[in-house]
């Protein structure tokens, strides 16, 4: 037998570092070729490990949320054969012969925890296996998954579980016996989204400006849309004709599709409109990115969200897809309220929210008539943007939106 050091991998990018979020094994537990060994954190992208040996874990080299650097050590395992790790035992000049009638003093065994870099800590051993998704949902639930018995493989605690640990409504106590407080370490994504919101709030000069607006029209287009092409050309969903509004409204406001680099004093107008679409995960808060929206109709940028959504909402996006917007899209959906404040998306200079769509009785030419309204709730970098401008900005979409045709004026 002899031992096998799994290294934390270069995963690309020129990334020298990343984050180990989550451990999928523990001290003792025998692996496979190509098992999932870890989740790792990039800027945004989580990044499973794969062992590629069969053994026996015999140390970890990181608890979540600590930093590791690409190269050092991540793993060590127990394999078959002698491994890849020479210890200093077995490359140290031979020591002399003592004399026949003298007893050599027993040596000390090198044991696998002398030699680990970083022993796994107690705490970690313990801990229950379950993906992120699961210990979110236990979270909120205010399920202790010590007391959940997983039924995936290796014991993992999945969804089903915690189904099944769920009590039904009406039969648990109203309130808890005492206080208890669970301490949940701010690591992965969730980190990151802290630290690029309090970076965000902290460099740029916001201010919001909320406009409301007559989407009767623009609904009745995309249930016509929806009726005629739905079946060929898939379901659009208002994101779309949202986005035709921004590629549109950009032609006379170059100034808000851009980044601005404050530490070189250089703002970058793009002639390409790159629009990010926040996005909701399994883990967090990602902004994958609808490149070229100009370039493509209706359908078009339809898919391409739904596929970079997708690839963000379950962790499976590249960097690639997730850097490189020149403008924000976001959206609550159903739950989208009637005023929010967005924080920037940086480098960005403005951001565009949708707040939810509600019947409201409005005065048309002096009648009153019931309206599908919503709101745009967006923010500016003021150290750019003058408020005239995202005024203007906002008012130009406002138009396109509530006159649906001229979206396709060219």
């Amino acid at each position: 037998m002899g031992q096998h050091v799994i290294k934390m991998p270069d995963i690309g990018e020129g990334i020298a570092q990343v984050e180990l979020v989550e451990w999928y094994v523990k001290v003792g537990d025998t692996v496979t070729e190509d098992q999932v060994l870890a989740d790792v954190m990039t800027d945004k992208a989580t990044v499973e490990i794969p062992s590629p040996v069969s053994g026996q874990v015999v140390a970890l080299g990181a608890t979540p949320g600590q930093t590791m650097a690409v190269g050092s050590e991540l793993i060590r395992l127990e394999v078959e054969g002698a491994g890849n790790l020479k210890l200093a035992t077995a490359t140290a000049p031979a020591a002399p012969q003592p004399a026949p009638a003298v007893s050599a003093p027993p040596q000390p065994r090198v044991t696998p925890e002398v030699v680990a870099k970083a022993p796994e800590p107690e705490v970690t051993t313990e801990r229950p296996l379950a993906s992120p998704a699961v210990r979110k949902r236990a979270w909120e639930a205010g399920i202790d998954l010590a007391a959940v018995k997983g039924s995936g493989p290796a014991g993992r605690i999945v969804h089903a579980d915690l189904d099944a640990a769920q009590q039904p409504l009406g039969k648990g106590p109203v309130c808890a016996a005492e206080d208890q407080v669970q301490a949940v370490p701010v690591i992965g994504l969730r980190r990151k989204i802290a630290e690029r919101m309090q970076e965000a709030t902290r460099r740029a000069a916001h201010f919001s400006y909320v406009e409301e607006i007559d989407v009767t029209a623009l609904e009745a287009l995309r249930q016509q849309l929806n009726g005629k092409w739905g079946e060929v050309r898939g379901k659009l969903t208002l994101l779309p004709l949202l986005v035709r509004a921004l590629v549109v409204a950009l032609r006379d406001f170059p100034q808000l599709n851009a980044r601005y680099n404050d530490e070189e004093q250089v703002v970058d107008r793009h002639s390409a409109v790159h629009v990010g679409i926040a996005t909701q995960g399994d883990h967090g808060l990602l902004v994958p990115v609808l490149r070229d929206a100009q370039q493509r109709d209706l359908w078009g940028n339809a898919n391409e969200i739904t596929r970079i959504a997708a690839a963000a909402r379950h962790g499976k996006a590249e960097r690639e897809i997730l850097s490189g917007s020149t403008i924000t899209l976001t959206s609550l959906g159903a739950l989208g309220g009637i005023v929010s404040t967005p924080v920037l998306n940086l480098p960005e200079v403005a951001i565009v929210g949708v707040n939810r769509m509600v019947e409201r009785p409005m005065v048309v030419d002096g009648q009153i008539v019931i309206r599908k309204m919503m709101n745009l709730s967006s923010s500016f970098d003021h150290r750019v943007v003058d408020g005239m401008d995202a005024a203007r900005f906002i008012q130009a979409v406002r138009q396109l939106l509530e006159q649906p045709a001229t979206l396709f004026i060219e």
